[in-house]
């Protein structure tokens, strides 16, 4: 339907399917949030896979639509770009979210964030050296390097939910002096608290949180679709622009969700949601394995490699930052 359709025409539904999956993302964070603290889901193993697949919903669309259309190259595209572009948004927050004073790395360093980007690093450096075995290796429609990835994320949230339940074996649990003053994820609870005052019920939220998941999945479809119609307008691969404009129009949600938590000053939730939804992103590939019966990984291009090391050396710098905390701000005045 979308082929035989002109480019602008086109542009205009590719626009107006990233704009409500923009708006749609937004609700469905607020809503989730609000969910999260009536039913005391908190930091829980459950509430945690819950909140990775609700937060992207528009990745796991775009995924399933073209998985199933057997465009394999966009659904690599659009997951690995989306976490090179997703680290990205850490510098726009710190830039236009933070504005002046302390980086966010200083704000919000905590060795639990260490922890969730090495989970980073370790499902990315998976899909790298899965993307070397042979096409034929595939059993029962699924590639073991896929597998491998979703139970190394699953582990890796085992390990950081016991890490938050029963703390680390190190002073202040892990937690640095002179960062964020109240506790990670304290502005869910005012979400909460001001749903409340506007006489926000569960159920209304619970509907509201319903119609935004129908709408994020049927945008990140529209996205899928209209996107690869306009890179074979433009003679533009769908590779590239899976890994470009495509990854790109999901993100926004968490741009904006991003900097509302930085402005109410829950730094650590900022860059936690940021991370946590990197290291959900390459678990898609088993998702994608399964609906297109294909081998996956072992098709990346070299542009899918060259931004997943971007991802990686991206996580790296965050890292380092988390860790030695500098105070210092490149740039400032921009902000």
């Amino acid at each position: 339907m979308f082929t035989s359709l002109s480019l602008p025409i086109l542009t205009p539904l590719f626009v107006g399917a990233a704009a409500f999956v923009w708006v749609a993302g937004i609700r469905l964070s607020n809503t989730t949030d609000v969910l999260s603290s009536r039913f005391g889901l908190g930091e829980a193993l459950g509430g945690l896979i819950l909140l990775a697949i609700v937060t992207n919903l528009p990745e796991i669309a775009i995924t399933a639509s073209a998985s199933l259309s057997h465009n394999i190259g966009v659904a690599i595209g659009n997951i690995l770009g989306g976490i090179a572009i997703q680290t990205v948004v850490l510098v726009v927050l710190d830039a236009f979210g933070v504005r002046v004073g302390d980086p966010l790395t200083y704000r919000a360093a905590s060795l639990l964030l260490v922890l969730e980007g090495a989970l980073v690093i370790g499902v990315l450096t998976v899909a790298i050296m899965g993307s070397q075995l042979p096409a034929s290796l595939v059993f029962w429609r699924v590639e073991p390097e896929t597998l491998l990835i979703a139970a190394l994320w699953v582990v890796g949230l085992l390990l950081l939910n016991r890490a938050r339940s029963y703390g680390l074996p190190w002073q202040e649990k892990g937690e640095a002096p002179h960062g964020q003053e109240e506790l990670t994820g304290h502005s869910k609870a005012k979400k909460d608290q001001e749903a409340q005052k506007k006489g926000v019920s569960t159920a209304r939220a619970a509907a509201v949180f319903s119609v935004a998941a129908m709408i994020t999945l049927v945008g990140g479809v529209a996205l899928e679709e209209s996107g690869d119609a306009i890179a074979g307008k433009i003679g533009m691969s769908g590779v590239l622009f899976g890994s470009t404009f495509l990854a790109a129009a999901p993100a926004l949600p968490e741009l904006s969700t991003g900097l509302a938590s930085v402005r109410l000053g829950d730094y650590k939730l900022a860059v936690s949601d940021i991370f946590g939804g990197n290291a959900f992103l390459p678990v898609l590939f088993l998702m994608a394995n399964l609906l297109s019966g294909e081998a996956v990984l072992p098709r990346a291009h070299d542009t899918d490699i060259y931004l997943t090391g971007l991802g990686i050396l991206l996580t790296a710098v965050y890292l380092y930052g988390l860790i030695f905390r500098p105070r210092r701000r490149v740039l400032e005045r921009l902000s």
